[in-house]
């Protein structure tokens, strides 16, 4: 068979990275994929060269071209802090990074760099970056931030993405074709399907359905008709978003292959990728998706840029795996039940600790990623072991160690609101809470006696009001699923429970909960009602990314819930946070009255010394002045 035009186009050594993730005085975590096995070597400013042998470099092979590279170097002497520090990566002991990615490189700089803050006085946070929404990527406001910074105290010290960095849920049909071709491309690993219509991954990408039809890919038996809805025909959300899963991503290559295109502008480079046979209404679709691709695909060496310099931290939410993922115990209960669901499930899983979950913590991955390596070395070069990968599977579903606490000051604690929910058993259709008993058990124990804490929840902690109760209503009524009924309020006992940690004596003077999920960003400042000696809480929300909500829907919501739940309205009486004054700062650039800002984008906080925030600005990726969030006049708001 005479080679591709694809083929003919020379692999690089290294497909995407390298992304800063963890960094320590005494520790650097970086992650990188290759083309093959590297031979790394880390150069550091005033340290020198470092081989990175096997016990630094942990090399996962993915496809037959195809290596990441899990980077983690411990360093005998403490780096110096708010110093700004080269550092390179040479292949071979030769080539670095300027000669095999000059574009992540800034001006005339020769390497990239990174700086390690003593405290964390500022840091980036959002979440919710779907390829194909028409707004501009808000990963280009962190670019153009670190392009005119000078000073490296000025630098955040972190970027917190708090969910949805990828959407293998929704997937635009451009998008899913380039995939494919990459896969072929790269000789990404092909698996078998168990529970489907086809036997394997090489059969799926050739079937008719591929593209916009999924739900066809389930055999045709009346008992599978909750578990298409589930996971190809999408649930119809008529209050806040269309569920689009007809494309939803099933192999483990295809969740690889995402990463690859969402975070680097190099595999795009190998592939030319052509629409397939479609329908002419399927046709305008792909179209106007393609031109939103191009979009997105056209600012990556940028993004790519600002992922070499600032270190970054990820936690998944919902679209990361699947939408509505573990949102009710009989969700899991038909998700689970099936091994097709299961598998697309459990790969999306493997794909988030090899790119995300692992640069967090890796010393909680190391038993899963030997677990990992035996999938590609145990038998066919070509297929993916089907026992031991549904075995790590089963691993990855029991796993409870996705939160992460950093020894920060202020302390950053990170909370996995996904895996370990308080399940209603009784009414199994209705919301789990998001985190069980015993989750939120460690999570006060985490918080003793610290002065401060920033935590980090993918869904706010406290949301707008009204759009709490409309979800509320829907579960009332049995119909969790259609309007994204997953927020701290839904579930009784979780939301006592962490309200009374809140209301803890032992517990910080001061937190502050980033998060992001709800794709419109807010300030609110909380107050315990009657208590003049704290704590103080403020709930920063940013969102998203690369997403909005509907505009007009917004704006009624925003005045709605300003209406029937202003300070002095009766209504707030029937709500469990009537013990604690909740206060909305105010956009800067807002109309009159407005809380909600609707713009894609990153958020920005800044610390005082005793971790409260300072200044909190929202930069929008559409060119607008960037947004202040004004805080209010305090006697508005009676205690």
């Amino acid at each position: 068979m005479p080679p591709t035009p694809d083929d003919l186009i020379p692999l690089p050594a290294v497909l995407a990275g390298p992304l800063l993730r963890r960094l320590e005085p005494t520790r650097l975590v970086l992650w990188l994929v290759g083309t093959r096995q590297l031979s790394l070597t880390l150069r550091l400013h005033d340290v020198g060269d470092i081989p990175l042998g096997a016990e630094q470099c942990t090399v996962i092979p993915v496809g037959r071209r195809a290596f990441i590279h899990l980077i983690e170097v411990t360093l005998q002497s403490a780096l110096p802090c708010d110093t700004r520090i080269d550092y390179d990566l040479l292949i071979d002991g030769i080539s670095g990074i300027a000669e095999w990615a000059p574009h992540l490189l800034y001006g005339d700089a020769k390497c990239p760099n990174f700086v390690l803050r003593s405290r964390i006085d500022q840091l980036l946070h959002g979440s919710c970056r779907k390829p194909h929404h028409p707004a501009a990527d808000g990963l280009l406001c962190v670019d153009q931030l670190l392009a005119t910074e000078t000073d490296p105290q000025q630098r955040p010290a972190l970027l917190m993405m708090s969910g949805d960095q990828v959407y293998a849920d929704d997937v635009a049909g451009p998008m899913l074709r380039a995939i494919h071709a990459l896969i072929e491309r790269l000789g990404l690993f092909d698996e078998h399907l168990e529970g489907a219509v086809v036997s394997d991954s090489a059969k799926l990408y050739e079937h008719p359905a591929s593209y916009y039809h999924r739900a066809d890919l389930l055999p045709a038996l009346e008992g599978n008709e909750t578990l298409r809805e589930r996971f190809f025909g999408g649930a119809r959300k008529p209050i806040f978003t269309s569920s689009n899963a007809d494309n939803h991503l099933v192999t483990l290559a295809e969740v690889m292959a995402m990463y690859l295109l969402v975070w680097s502008p190099v595999a795009w480079a190998l592939i030319n990728p052509q629409a397939p046979a479609l329908t002419p209404e399927r046709r305008q679709r792909y179209a106007l998706e393609q031109t939103r691709i191009d979009g997105f695909k056209a600012g990556l060496g940028n993004v790519a840029r600002a992922l070499a310099h600032l270190p970054s931290l990820m936690i998944f939410d919902d679209h990361d795996i699947t939408d509505d993922w573990n949102l009710s115990a009989q969700w899991e209960e038909t998700a689970y039940g099936h091994p097709f669901s299961k598998r697309i499930i459990g790969n999306a899983l493997i794909a988030y600790m090899l790119c995300q979950g692992w640069g967090n913590n890796p010393d909680a991955f190391k038993g899963l990623l030997e677990k990992t390596l035996g999938l590609s070395t145990s038998g066919d070069d070509q297929y993916l072991d089907s026992p031991l990968q549904d075995d790590l599977i089963d691993d990855l579903l029991r796993f409870q160690h996705w939160h992460f606490v950093l020894p920060t000051s202020p302390a950053l604690v990170i909370i996995d609101t996904r895996t370990r929910r308080w399940r209603s058993e009784m009414a199994l259709k209705q919301p789990s809470g998001l985190l069980d008993w015993e989750a939120l058990s460690e999570l006060q124990q985490e918080l003793l006696d610290h002065p401060s804490a920033i935590i980090v929840s993918p869904a706010p902690i406290f949301g707008v009001k009204l759009i709490e109760t409309v979800q509320k209503v829907f579960s009332w009524c049995g119909y969790p699923l259609l309007v994204d009924a997953e927020n701290w309020m839904a579930h009784r006992g979780a939301a006592q429970v962490i309200l009374n940690i809140f209301r803890h004596s032992r517990t910080p003077g001061n937190y502050v909960v980033l998060s992001g999920d709800v794709h419109y960003s807010f300030v609110y400042e909380v107050l315990i009602r009657h208590r003049k000696a704290g704590p103080r809480i403020w709930q920063i929300t940013s969102s998203g990314i690369k997403n909005e909500f509907p505009k007009t829907l917004l704006e009624w919501f925003d005045r709605l819930n300003r209406w029937l739940y202003s300070p002095r309205s009766p209504l707030n009486w029937f709500t469990k946070r009537r013990l604690m004054r909740i206060v909305p700062y105010t956009p800067e650039h807002a109309e009159a009255g407005e809380r909600l800002w609707n713009s894609a984008g990153i958020g920005q906080v800044f610390f005082n010394e005793q971790g409260q925030p300072r200044e909190i600005i929202q930069h929008n990726s559409n060119g607008a002045e960037k947004t202040r969030m004004r805080a209010p006049d305090l006697t508005d708001y009676p205690d």
